[in-house]
C-alpha cells in the first residue's frame, strides 16, 4: 500500500484516459462516475473497444475528441505519451485477460495507471506487472474499491491500535447468486467471460469476488497469508472454472481464517463480511451495510460505531464526504481510490514523495492476491491439502 493525501483545493482536474468500459459495460461507467465525484479527474481520451466501431460509437456518447477515440490501446499509449497535453493517467478496465497488455505499454509509455482487480489472468503476468510497476517511477493503483469505505479505514485503524488485541481468527465471505444459473449460456456478457479460463484466468469466483475478499482481510488485518486448504467447486454441469469456494487460511504468527467465496448462494446479491477476532475484542462488518460497523469488547455489550458517528476516527474521517445518517457506499469507495490516486500523481508530477495520509491498493497488493489464487487452485487439486504461497 503507497499513502497519499486527501487535499481538494482548487487545481485543474488530471487527464484520465480509458482502456474498455465501452457500449455495454458496467464497470466503466462506476469508473467515470467515481473519477469525477472529487474533481480530480476528467476523461479526454479512449480506448473503449477492441471492436473499432464500438469503440468509436462509445467516444462520441462520451463527448471524446475524435482526435482521441483510439482503435487500440498500443495506439493510445504511444498518441497520448506524444502529445503535449496527453493523459496523466489511464484507467484498464477489461476483463481480466486484458489487463496485462494495456498496463505494460502505459508504464512504458511513462503514463500513470489505475487498473481493475484482479491484477491479471495469469500469475507470471502478474509478476512480470508488478515488477514493471515497481521500476517505472509511475503510480500504480489497483481498484480494490472496498479499501475506500470509512468503516473499513475504522476497522483497520482500530486493529493497527491494537483494541482488539493479538488477533487470532479471521473470517472473510462474499456470496452472491447471479450464477446460480448457467447465465453464460443466455447471452449475458458480464457471465460468459467470468467463466471463461482463457478471460478470467485459473480462477473463477475465486478470481472474480474471492480476491476482494482476501484483499479486505489483507487490509485490515496486516497479516501475512502462508498457506490455504482450499476445496473449489463448480456447481453448474458443464461450467469450467469454480463458482462456490471454501478456503482455510494459516498466517504468520499463528492466526487462522476461513473465507468463501460464491455466486451460486441464492438470497445473497452482494453479501462481502468480515469478521476480525483478537484476544480483547472482534469487529464485524458487512458492505451491504457499509456505514455501520460492530465492535465488542470481549466481557461487554456490543456497539454499534457509524460512518460520521460517536467513536469514529481519523482514519474514517479524512475518507467521509457527508454527514452521519447520509449513507455513503459503493460509488464513494471507488471515488476514494481516484482521489487519493489523484493525490499521488501530482506528488509525482512535481517530483515529490507521495504524502503520508491514506493508503491505496497497489500491483504489489495485486501479486499478492495472484499467489492467493494459485495457492488455493493448487490446493484444490491436490484434494485441499495445505499448500504455501510461491514467493
Amino acid at each position: 500500500m503507497v499513502a497519499a493525501s486527501t487535499s481538494t483545493a482548487a487545481r485543474r482536474p488530471l487527464k484520465l484516459g480509458m482502456v474498455g468500459g465501452g457500449q455495454g459495460a458496467f464497470i466503466g461507467a462506476v469508473h467515470r462516475i467515481a473519477a469525477r465525484i472529487d474533481g480530480e479527474f476528467t476523461l479526454v481520451a479512449g480506448a473503449f473497444s477492441s471492436d473499432p466501431e464500438r469503440a468509436k460509437a462509445s467516444a462520441a456518447e462520451l463527448g471524446i475528441d475524435p482526435d482521441r477515440a483510439y482503435a487500440s490501446f498500443n495506439e493510445m499509449a504511444s498518441a497520448e505519451a506524444a502529445r503535449e497535453d496527453g493523459i496523466d493517467a489511464v484507467a484498464i478496465v477489461t476483463p481480466n485477460h486484458m489487463h496485462f497488455g494495456p498496463a505494460k505499454a502505459f508504464l512504458e509509455a511513462g503514463i500513470h495507471v489505475l487498473c481493475e482487480k484482479p491484477l491479471t489472468a495469469r500469475l507470471d503476468e502478474a509478476v512480470e506487472l508488478a515488477r514493471l510497476a515497481e521500476g517505472s517511477g509511475r503510480i500504480f493503483v489497483l481498484t480494490h474499491n472496498y479499501t475506500g469505505y470509512p468503516m473499513v479505514r475504522q476497522a483497520r485503524e482500530m486493529v493497527a491500535a491494537g483494541e482488539l488485541g493479538s488477533i487470532r481468527v479471521v473470517q472473510a465471505e462474499y456470496a452472491q447468486d447471479w450464477l446460480t444459473e448457467a447465465a453464460e449460456s443466455s447471452g449475458s456478457k458480464q457471465a460468459e467471460w467470468r467463466v471463461d479460463p482463457e478471460k478470467a484466468g485459473a480462477g473463477g469466483a475465486l478470481g472474480d469476488i474471492g480476491t476482494h475478499a482476501f484483499n479486505l482481510l489483507s487490509f485490515v488485518t496486516g497479516l501475512t497469508l502462508d498457506a490455504v486448504a482450499a476445496d473449489l467447486t463448480a456447481f453448474v454441469p458443464g461450467r469450467r472454472l469454480d463458482d462456490n469456494d471454501h478456503v482455510m487460511l494459516r498466517f504468520a504468527g499463528g492466526a487462522k481464517g476461513m473465507l468463501w467465496a460464491s455466486q451460486v448462494a441464492p438470497g445473497h446479491e452482494n453479501g462481502l463480511t468480515l469478521r476480525v477476532y483478537g484476544e480483547r475484542g472482534g469487529l464485524e462488518w458487512h458492505q451491504e451495510n457499509p456505514n455501520q460497523l460492530w465492535f465488542t469488547r470481549f466481557g461487554e455489550p456490543k456497539q454499534l460505531m457509524t460512518r460520521g458517528g460517536a467513536g469514529a476516527g481519523a482514519a474514517a474521517a479524512r475518507v467521509t464526504r457527508t454527514p452521519g445518517g447520509h449513507p455513503e457506499g459503493y460509488l464513494e469507495g471507488f471515488a476514494t481510490i481516484y482521489r487519493e490516486a489523484g493525490a499521488a500523481i501530482r506528488a509525482a508530477q512535481d517530483g515529490e514523495a507521495t504524502p503520508e495520509g491514506v493508503l491505496f491498493p497497489t500491483a504489489a497488493d495485486g501479486l499478492l492476491a495472484m499467489r492467493f489464487v494459485d495457492a488455493c487452485v493448487r490446493s484444490s487439486k491436490a484434494d485441499s491439502r495445505w499448500t504455501p504461497l510461491i514467493g
